[in-house]
């Protein structure tokens, strides 16, 4: 049990600095070279960097250390826990990263550095929250939020950015700030997919006169669990079974060709769930012998 802990560990932990990493490869390969503006602890870094002239390495560590005592105040020691490494590494590496002229000024193209960009930052960070751990910054005022005042974490995570995007105004033409919207844009869709990434599946209900031949098929063939629910008819109200189960993406072309084999007229209900927890999903399948 405690090897299996330890080798957990370490795997978040090469996560953990594996998405930072790639948030700051980000920060360093598009947006600086570029003059890009963003959300977050960076953008806010760029914004007090153009004013006031403060490195971006400094004022993301000031900034992450009172963040972290912050959340570790009002949110307790088991989120500072899963906080300190993003903390104390993003601007490690940032700084590290800023220092090596071939990764600055790959593309001048401001369309193509937002895609890219967004999508390193929104899959960097996506990686980091997978496995329970937070990217520090400006991500700890949501939650202290939350807990204060019942904020939606979304709803102030929004705000926070937008004013950030507002602050870069002030030094920014209205064409890089709808670039940074749009960068904005990009890595919240690209986090949301990483987010969902492997853990979208299929629920399947069958209706048919054959659910014992269908469901043993289920079972027997495909390797999946099912649920016989209990249904009625609409038009003539009749009593039958109804299958759910669910499958994956590649699953679901071979039980649609051994449903039909057994009932052409089987009626199938195929929708698309974000995640699914459970044996056989997100712990280990289990076998029983038959006695």
């Amino acid at each position: 049990m405690m090897k299996n802990s330890r080798k957990k560990y370490l795997k978040n932990l090469f996560y953990i600095l594996l998405g930072n990493t790639i948030y700051a490869a980000a920060i360093v390969m598009f947006i600086l070279p570029n003059n890009l503006i963003t959300g977050g602890t960076t953008g806010l870094a760029l914004f007090f960097n153009h004013e006031f002239n403060i490195p971006i390495t400094v004022f993301v560590s000031i900034f992450n250390l009172i963040m972290f005592l912050l959340g570790f105040y009002v949110l307790g020691r088991k989120f500072a826990l899963t906080t300190v490494i993003s903390t104390f590494y993003y601007p490690f590496i940032f700084g590290i990263l800023e220092r090596i002229p071939e990764l600055r000024g790959i593309t001048n193209d401001h369309m193509l550095a937002v895609i890219c960009g967004g999508i390193m930052i929104g899959f960097g960070i996506g990686i980091v929250i997978r496995v329970g751990a937070s990217t520090g910054g400006v991500d700890i005022p949501p939650l202290v939020l939350y807990k204060k005042f019942a904020v939606p974490v979304s709803v102030s995570l929004y705000v926070i950015d937008f004013t950030i995007l507002l602050l870069q105004m002030l030094f920014s033409n209205k064409e890089q700030v709808l670039y940074g919207i749009l960068l904005v844009v990009i890595y919240t869709i690209v986090l949301d997919k990483v987010l969902l990434l492997g853990k979208s599946q299929l629920q399947v209900k069958i209706v048919s006169k054959n659910y014992e031949e269908i469901n043993d098929m289920i079972i027997n063939q495909l390797d999946r669990g099912s649920t016989l629910l209990h249904a009625e008819t609409g038009f003539c109200r009749n009593d039958n079974l109804m299958v759910l189960t669910v499958i994956s993406n590649r699953e679901l072309s071979k039980l649609n060709q051994l449903v039909m084999e057994i009932d052409p007229d089987a009626f199938v209900i195929i929708s698309q769930v974000n995640e699914v927890r459970g044996r056989g999903f997100s712990t280990q399948k289990v076998y029983v012998k038959e006695t």
